[in-house]
This record gives structure tokens, sequence and C-alpha cells, in this order.
């Protein structure tokens, strides 16, 4: 059986509920009905309990994209929340998302002890860039890699609330950075990925993790310092545990994978996916 790593939730976001497919989530003073296939259980309250206390779910229109419907009036202000002393902002997409993945709380105490100011963070498939201002709080030199223009924005807008500057933006394909980092000689204390199932670079070449993962792996442990650690997070149904287990320890023999995990208030527990934590 795999090892369980659970990610706890914190001041600004609890995970309040889950089931019947869907989370219930608090975000600051915003709740939110989301869809979520992993709670194909029973939730531990009512649906009506859920109705009365939502601002806002998520309905679903394909297999991709929905709309966001109000169930009552939110909060005036702008949405954002805290961890610790640093501020995220969120806003509702077309996709479901809302800008943050919160069970990567776990990863980001993590990068907080690991570094130390003037150490070297790359974070690829840097999203909305979370870890990335993490990392930043921590006095380290950090770059952040990602596809897309709109998210390096937001990401900026992160880094900004949080009272930082000098984050190292990269508007590029992930995996063609790393591969001109390791020509040019780049090592770095922490690599920090989670790459999407499936997924388009800035010159709109298409790619899918399973075919990428051992690739992936093998440049991040050329591109780490001894004693440097490789955090990666796979949410793709295509890609087995022991799989991962299997590409890590060829190039990281200490390597720890587990799932990654979070219950709810009412005692569900709720799958997040997959979690490789390697030093070199």
């Amino acid at each position: 059986m795999a090892e369980k790593t659970y990610s706890e939730n914190w001041e600004d976001y609890e995970l309040i509920d889950a089931g019947n497919e869907k989370k219930l989530e608090r975000w600051g003073n915003i709740v939110t009905i989301r869809p979520e296939r992993q709670a194909y259980f029973k939730p531990g309250m009512p649906e009506e309990e859920w109705n009365e206390i939502a601002h806002l779910e998520f309905v679903p229109k394909g297999n991709t994209a929905g709309k966001w419907v109000i169930r009552q009036a939110l909060p005036e202000g702008e949405w954002a929340v805290k961890f610790k002393h640093l501020t995220f902002n969120l806003e509702t997409t077309k996709f479901k998302h809302v800008g943050l993945f919160p069970e990567q709380a776990t990863n980001w105490n993590l990068i907080l002890d690991h570094l130390s100011p003037g150490m070297k963070m790359l974070n690829l498939f840097a999203y909305t860039g979370a870890a990335s201002v993490v990392a930043k709080s921590r006095g380290a030199e950090v770059t952040h890699v990602d596809s897309v223009k709109q998210l390096i924005s937001w990401a900026k807008t992160n880094m900004e609330s949080s009272g930082l500057e000098d984050i190292r933006w990269m508007h590029e394909d992930a995996m063609k950075f790393a591969q001109r980092e390791l020509k040019r000689g780049n090592l770095y204390h922490l690599i920090v990925m989670d790459p999407p199932a499936w997924g388009i670079g800035a010159k709109k070449e298409k790619w899918k993790i399973e075919h990428k993962l051992e690739e992936l792996i093998e440049v991040a442990s050329q591109l780490l310092h001894p004693g440097g650690l490789l955090i990666l997070n796979t949410y793709s149904p295509k890609v087995k545990l022991k799989e991962i287990n299997y590409f890590a320890k060829k190039h990281f023999p200490k390597a720890e994978v587990s799932e990654l995990w979070k219950k709810t208030f009412t005692g569900k527990d709720m799958f997040f996916g997959h979690l490789l934590r390697a030093y070199k």
C-alpha cells in the first residue's frame, strides 16, 4: 500500500466537505462548490447545507469548461487569501480553477524549510506562482517558467501583493528551458514541478505527461546541486505510482514517492495525485 502524505488546512483555506463528485471549500470568507472526480463517495453534510453556505458554484458544460453560478451575495473587495505572511489573489476562470492549488501547502512548508537566502530555485510549469512567491520570501533567487503569459501576469500580481520583487520570469516551454539551463551549466538548490496531464508549450507544441515524465526527472537530477531537492506533483490518471517510483529511483536512489491526500472538515479523505520528493 502506498505511503500517504497529508496536506493540512490553513487559516485562510479549508476543505469543508466532499462527495457526489464535488468539493466544498472556503477561501478566506468565500465558499465555493467545484467538481471533483475523486470525491466519488457520499458527502459528510447534506446538499442543503452546502447550498446554504456556498457563495459560488462551478457548473460544468462538457469535459473542459463551464460557468460559475452565484448562490449568494459575495463579500465586497478583492478576492485574496493569506498563506502565512503571503498574499495570493484569486478569481473565477472558465476551467473551474481559481488560481491556487491549496493542497500544495505541504510543499510550500517544505520550500520554506529547505531554502535559505541566496539559494537558487527553479519553478517549472509554475502556474500563478505560489511556490515562486514562497521561495522568494525566503530570500532565494527564483526563476519562474510558464508557457502562458496570463499566468505569468497573475504570478507577478501575487509577488507584488506579498511585498516582494525580483523574481525572474520566463515565458517559455518548461522542458526546453530546463534543457538549455543544463547546456549553460546552471544549477539549482531546489526544483519544483507540477506538470499538467497534457500541455501546449509557448510555441504551441503539444505534449503529454506520460511521455515526458522520465525525461523531466532526469533533467531535474542533472540541474540540482549536491544536496538539492526536487519536488514533483502529478495528477494525471495515466501516470501510475509504480512508474513514478521506477523513474525516480533510476535518478534519485533515495527518492520518496507518496500519494497526496487531504482530509475534509467532515472527516472524508480525498486523493490529490502523486508526490515525489527527492534529494540529490
